[in-house]
């Protein structure tokens, strides 16, 4: 007997995990459709409200109009009053007791009303930011669960160890390039000191080539004071003997 006992509840236990697994495999589209749920029950939950403040509307409406009725009969019972009609005074009498009575009963539920709709109104607010903030959550979720699928498929199909490959490939091509530029700026330093490119460079950076001025010798000839003209004329005549 202990035996049937354990396998009807190892027959349970496979139960409840075959459905906790597709409970699993479909655990985004079942949040969906809570969502979805709850979407549904909160327009009920507004056209609810809407119903109620329709109710408690047409109740004030009813309770203003027995206020003018109150005080259309008070004025004439007051004429009634002064007539000495006080038979028909006595009638609109009990009228303004009459009306006063229901405007009694329907007052507090005109107050009862307007709480509940406030409740309600906070209770439809509250839910709302809760389905919203759990609608974000969701999309995060699909979101990375997307991320993780495609990762297993990447996985799965070996395209992992490809895109090292690439990589690796990517490395060594760029190597290639580095190697390739230094050899060819390395022959074109030799060229350089072949030809004596090298060595004019460096005297033209220095300002010690003929014909050329460095920066220092300009502003030395701008700072020295102007010569007279006759005397320039000299230098010059005795610069051409």
């Amino acid at each position: 007997m202990a035996i049937w006992s354990k396998l009807f509840t190892l027959g349970r236990a496979g139960a409840h995990e075959a459905t906790a697994a597709v409970v699993d495999a479909n655990a985004l589209r079942i949040l969906d459709q809570e969502i979805r749920d709850a979407d549904k029950a909160q327009g009920k939950a507004r056209d609810d409200l809407a119903g109620l403040v329709a109710r408690r509307r047409m109740l004030e409406t009813e309770v203003e109009s027995f206020r003018s009725q109150v005080a259309k009969y008070e004025a004439s019972a007051r004429t009634a009053v002064e007539k000495s009609n006080m038979d028909l005074a006595r009638q609109v009498a009990q009228r303004i007791a009459d009306l006063e009575q229901d405007m009694s009963l329907k007052v507090p539920q005109i107050d009862g009303m307007r709480e509940a709709e406030e409740q309600i109104h906070a209770t439809i607010a509250t839910t709302d930011r809760k389905i919203d903030q759990l609608r974000r959550e969701v999309e995060v979720v699909k979101v990375n669960e997307s991320v993780q699928r495609a990762q297993a498929t990447v996985a799965a199909s070996g395209a992992g160890s490809s895109l090292g490959s690439a990589a690796d490939s990517l490395a060594r091509i760029r190597e290639r390039q580095a190697i390739r530029g230094e050899k060819i700026r390395a022959a074109g330093e030799i060229e350089d000191r072949r030809t004596g490119a090298d060595l004019d460079e460096k005297l033209r950076i220095a300002g010690i080539l003929p014909g050329q001025s460095s920066a220092d010798d300009i502003l030395a000839r701008l700072a020295a004071p102007a010569k007279p003209l006759l005397e320039a004329r000299n230098d010059t005549k005795t610069l051409e003997s």
